[in-house]
């Protein structure tokens, strides 16, 4: 009687209340995210009378299902189930002809012959059938290890037929640069980076090689670089295709940072893409690692480098550069973040080419601006030799640490300030030989690049570096090797013309170090000459701690040293040195930026908006007392 009464109380359907994130899970899982087919999937099965079948035979079960499509009995919630089903499938088995597959009904699904069945773009299968898509299209043309991605033309097998597909090898290009060594980006994690940005979309993420084939000089996209690129099968008549069994499709390439939508069966269809793996990729290579102290010991480290000003993209006319300019000890690598950043923001990239400039850290600081000078003169006239590129003229200069002062000596007229710091003799008198007069006329006496629009000093030692005042600093000094030219010309000056210098040093004493030292008089003098009034400057200072700003320093360089009269804004960032990734940093250099488009941009341009504000809305705060210009940000509590 219990048993009885027990069974009268049960009930054959029932529900049990569960929590949110057991129904996520529930309504999320699928064949990309947990390796199970989706619900929608095993309803169809169920339906179908497959279920069974396709747990002991899949092969079976996906034939049966395609039987119903090729004759035209099955609508697209059969077509997300095979592609589902296959992209499974070919995981377990390692059959490519499933891969194939996979991409030809997930493809079929997302763009129906019939634009009033597309699916509904908030059904989550669209998003499953476009991973789908992206993975198998990847894994289909991947090497064993998955290290490559080898694309090629002819006909493929399928489970149900063939698949005839086009692909031009020589197309492979992006602008004069051949790409090769396909790379699946979706597949590499990314260390070192705080931000990973990606793009959804459509297609196979890849990063690739970028060369021109021969070996080239003056300004060129970096030799290290990867390049993203994402690849698209576009597939005839899907649905006419699967009926016959033969099936035609295209392979396209899409290199680039700013990929547009395509137009695909009347959709535009944004393009997947993942550029800070590929960023990532390019700047794992240790050479540029240890380039940094290389670069700072040898003092003609980079002169056997084609360019020393190379950019991450070909040159793209109507983009305003922006040139970074690292600091001592260090590398274009260490921009990593801010590029990151910045170029995660869709207005930034359509309006903005991003340059980098690699120097030998050693070498007196003049020197180094000399050479800075020069390969932008020369970029400019091998770019835009007709100057037809009004973009081209609204540079701005971003410098760290010592880079900021090298950007400065690009800003000013220095009459014979300079040289007035370090002789008491004009420097016609001097007795030198004519070439190094040259040299030392084109080093110490200056004028601003007319190029240069903007300047961004960031923890920049103005009025120099106690750090490198330092015993230390200067016994480090003493291993600095400068170019044999630049020896003898400095020798020739010192050894000639004793009287006449004001400064009693070595020729090995002239290094960044000592260009950086407060008692310097070179940059006592630099600091006091006023920028361009045909630039606009502004300055980002690194304060160490919660104490006051005006006594405080970033643990190289004190606030007093950093501070510059005159500029446009200046941002206190509770950082230490490297303050180049700080959120505050990206932020303000974000705003100035946009500021700078917004003055330059031709008419007819949307220069976009934004807000100035760090990620995670933490405002930079005025601090009391001050011009508005001058502004604090105060870390996050």
């Amino acid at each position: 009687m219990a048993l009885l009464l027990l069974a009268g109380c049960a009930t054959p359907v029932q529900v049990q209340r569960v929590g949110p994130r057991a129904v996520q899970r529930e309504l999320t899982s699928n064949v990309i995210s947990t390796g199970r087919i989706s619900e929608a999937t095993q309803i169809v099965l169920r339906r179908n009378d497959l279920w069974n079948l396709y747990r002991s035979d899949p092969e079976a079960a996906i034939a049966l299902l395609h039987r119903s499509v090729a004759a035209g009995a099955a609508g697209p919630h059969t077509l997300f189930a095979l592609a589902e089903m296959c992209f499974r499938y070919a995981e377990s088995s390692g059959k490519r002809p499933y891969y194939l597959a996979a991409t030809v009904y997930a493809f079929a699904f997302l763009f129906p012959n019939d634009p009033a069945g597309r699916p509904n773009r908030f059904d989550p299968r669209v998003r499953t059938a476009s991973d789908i898509y992206n993975r198998s299209l990847t894994s289909a043309f991947a090497s064993a290890d998955r290290t490559r991605v080898a694309f090629r033309f002819g006909t493929f097998a399928l489970p149900f037929g063939t698949l005839a597909i086009t692909f031009d090898s020589a197309t492979a290009r992006w602008d004069n640069l051949a790409l090769s060594n396909f790379a699946p980006a979706d597949e590499l994690r990314v260390i070192g980076l705080k931000n990973r940005y990606r793009q959804s979309g459509l297609g196979a993420s890849l990063a690739a090689d970028a060369s021109s084939g021969v070996q080239e000089t003056g300004f060129h996209v970096s030799p290290r670089l990867k390049v993203p690129v994402t690849a698209l099968l576009r597939i005839d008549l899907p649905r006419e295709g699967l009926a016959r069994g033969r099936l035609n499709g295209r392979i396209d390439l899409y290199p680039g940072y700013d990929l547009s939508p395509v137009s695909i069966r009347g959709q535009s269809v944004p393009l997947e893409s993942n550029p800070t793996a590929v960023f990532a990729s390019s700047l794992s290579d240790p050479q540029i690692w240890r380039s940094e102290f290389a670069g700072f010991l040898r003092g003609d480290f980079f002169d056997r480098a084609a360019s020393q000003l190379v950019g991450i993209q070909p040159y793209g006319a109507g983009k305003i550069p922006v040139v970074f300019i690292h600091g001592t000890a260090s590398s274009a690598g260490r921009w990593a973040d801010l590029i990151n950043d910045l170029h995660s923001d869709a207005t930034i990239r359509h309006h903005f080419q991003f340059w980098l400039f690699s120097y030998n850290t050693g070498n007196p600081m003049p020197y180094s601006a000399l050479q800075l000078r020069t390969a932008i003169e020369a970029a400019l006239h091998q770019l835009d030799p007709t100057g037809q590129d009004p973009a081209l003229h609204d540079m701005v200069l971003i410098g760290h640490s010592q880079g900021g002062l090298l950007a400065k000596m690009l800003v000013i007229d220095s009459g014979s300030r300079l040289w007035d710091a370090v002789s008491s003799k004009p420097l016609d008198e001097l007795r030198v030989s004519e070439e190094t007069r040259g040299l030392l006329r084109r080093t110490l006496f200056v004028t601003p690049l007319p190029a240069v629009r903007c300047v961004i000093f960031i923890a920049t030692p103005h009025r120099g570096s106690y750090v490198a005042g330092s015993w230390i600093a200067h016994l480090i000094a003493r291993l600095v090797t400068l170019p044999i030219g630049l020896t003898k010309a400095m020798a020739e000056a010192i050894e000639g013309n004793t009287e006449a210098l004001r400064v009693n040093r070595g020729v090995q004493g002239f290094g960044s170090v000592w260009s950086m030292t407060p008692r310097n008089p070179v940059l006592q003098a630099l600091a006091a000459i006023p920028i361009s009034p045909a630039v606009t400057a502004h300055s980002i200072i690194a304060i160490r701690g919660n104490g006051p700003i005006e006594t405080g320093s970033d643990g190289v360089v004190t606030y007093q040293s950093a501070h510059l009269a005159g500029v446009a804004s200046e941002l206190v960032v509770r950082d230490g040195h490297s303050v180049q990734s700080n959120p505050h940093t990206v932020a303000e250099v974000l705003r100035i930026l946009m500021l700078h488009l917004a003055r330059t941009c031709p008419h007819g341009c949307s220069p976009g908006t934004t807000t100035g504000q760090p990620p995670g809305g933490n405002t930079a705060r005025l601090r009391p007392g001050v011009a508005l210009s001058e502004r604090v940000s105060e870390p996050a509590r």
